[in-house]
């Protein structure tokens, strides 16, 4: 890995830093991340996930998402706001995901959120993606000393989607967030995917 975050693969393809060379994650890197994500359902469903990140590794959760898909009925709102205690007591026996109450419960709550949302109207991808006027922040950073762990707009998301009734969704999940659902584009400037994410850009 050079000095600035890069890695150089030997397809001469430079890639951000945080994958390493774990193929699976440099897959995840270079068809998922920082590619502009407008699907409210899919929005949901990775904040969910962020969230059930905190305080582990973001490889942790992505090696496990199948088996959160299937234990939290695709990530469908609708039938997770219908979740009862059973539910709850089911998914902490469930060793497909990380058993964690708070963030189960978290994960509840935010299905009826994201359902007063979805009712009142835009619904929630227009929710988040007012937040940039519509279209992706394009990051400048060319060093992985460059990339920060949160900022002002996503302290102000973190507060908004809190008042909503989400849980775990303090500033830096949130920023961890918007990154991956390309909300920012923050892959490097020398990374290959940087100008590819950065062409995705443009209001839905």
């Amino acid at each position: 890995m050079s000095e600035t975050g890069l890695i150089e693969h030997p397809d001469d393809c430079a890639r951000c830093w945080w994958p390493g060379h774990d193929p699976f994650y440099m897959a995840y890197h270079d068809t998922e991340w920082g590619v502009p994500e407008r699907d409210g359902r899919a929005l949901y469903e990775k904040l969910i996930l962020d969230g059930f990140q905190a305080g582990l590794s973001w490889i942790t959760i992505l090696r496990r998402r199948e088996g959160f898909r299937e234990a939290f009925a695709g990530f469908e709102p609708e039938r997770i706001a219908r979740f009862t205690d059973a539910d709850v007591e089911r998914l902490m026996s469930d060793a497909r995901i990380i058993r964690n109450r708070a963030k189960i419960e978290a994960t509840i709550r935010g299905a009826r959120a994201w359902l007063a949302i979805e009712e009142r109207g835009p619904g929630f991808s227009r929710f988040l993606w007012d937040f940039v006027d519509g279209q992706p922040i394009q990051g400048t950073a060319r060093t992985r000393a460059e990339i920060v762990p949160e900022t002002p707009l996503s302290r102000q998301v973190s507060k908004a989607l809190k008042a909503q009734g989400f849980g775990f969704c303090g500033p830096t999940i949130v920023y961890a967030f918007m990154q991956a659902t390309g909300l920012v584009n923050d892959h490097l400037v020398g990374c290959h995917r940087h100008a590819a994410c950065a062409a995705y850009g443009g209001r839905a």
